[in-house]
């Protein structure tokens, strides 16, 4: 289980910083997609980033 949360909480957190870069414009790539320079996706991203830090402090107290 602690490997499980560990790896979904990496993923997430690398995810959640691609979309909020992706959210506040400095990440433009794919040019087509529909996030890019959305201050909403920015939100997202923060927030899935910080649950995956709270999976990764889960996974190191277990």
């Amino acid at each position: 289980m602690r490997t499980l949360f560990l790896t979904i909480g990496i993923i997430a957190v690398l995810m959640g910083l691609v979309w909020t870069g992706q959210g506040l414009g400095y990440i433009n790539w794919p040019e087509s997609s529909f996030m890019l320079k959305q201050t909403q996706w920015a939100y997202y991203g923060a927030t899935t980033a910080i649950g995956g830090l709270v999976l990764i402090l889960i996974s190191r107290k277990a």
